[in-house]
């Protein structure tokens, strides 16, 4: 017969490896799956608000790539006004066109680069490129003003010359315009509230990535 102390090493074994199991297996397992179906949920979340999803990663561990079915995701619109003068000086004559009008410049991320998020612990580390001017549309109410010279008159052509002119220098405001920064913050508040459910503090990185390449 099977002595009691030798029972009792027996279940104490059984029940020490049965212990083991759940702690060092079965509850690792399981949390690393709820992680997982969790980072899936979020790239879905992603997907209805941005209709793009990022790279998702799990304890180092990479469960979602980055899918961009579009190529620029554009945050905020701003209306601007814009004025310009353009000159031309011919024989020390200057003829000069005043130029003034209203743009709408839509500014935002270009998914081209990378855009992750690392779930580790709770904490959520979010790596995306820095907002960026994407377009400017002139709203159709451009007016001139023309200044002939003495013999240097505003001719047609005149006309082309400084309304390309025009547009390029509201470009170069626009990308530098403070409404660009404000993508930023506008940006950072919908990634908090999307992240809340799924990490207790959000830590938002900007870089300047690679662009990812073609598949």
């Amino acid at each position: 017969m099977i002595s009691r102390n030798l029972k009792l090493a027996i279940i104490l074994l059984v029940v020490g490896t049965i212990t083991a199991y759940v702690v060092l297996v079965a509850i690792p397992t399981q949390m690393v799956k709820r992680s997982y179906e969790a980072a899936k949920t979020l790239g879905e979340d992603f997907k209805k608000a941005f209709q793009f999803i990022p790279e998702i990663t799990v304890e180092h561990t990479i469960v979602l790539n980055q899918q961009t079915p579009v190529l620029e995701l554009a945050v905020l619109s701003q209306n601007f006004g814009h004025t310009y003068t353009w000159t031309n000086t011919w024989l020390n004559s200057t003829k000069q066109i005043f130029i003034t009008g209203t743009f709408e410049a839509k500014v935002g991320f270009d998914l081209r680069k990378k855009f992750s998020i690392e779930l580790i612990d709770d904490k959520a580390y979010v790596t995306l490129p820095e907002p960026t001017l994407l377009s400017i549309e002139s709203k159709g109410d451009i007016t001139y003003r023309d200044e002939n010279g003495y013999w240097n008159w505003v001719e047609t052509d005149d006309r082309t010359k400084a309304t390309n002119a025009f547009i390029k220098d509201a470009r170069a405001y626009a990308t530098h315009a403070a409404f660009v920064k404000d993508a930023r913050s506008k940006m950072e508040e919908q990634i908090k509230v999307l992240l809340k459910p799924y990490a207790e503090e959000v830590i938002i990185r900007y870089s300047h990535a690679l662009e990812i390449p073609a598949r």
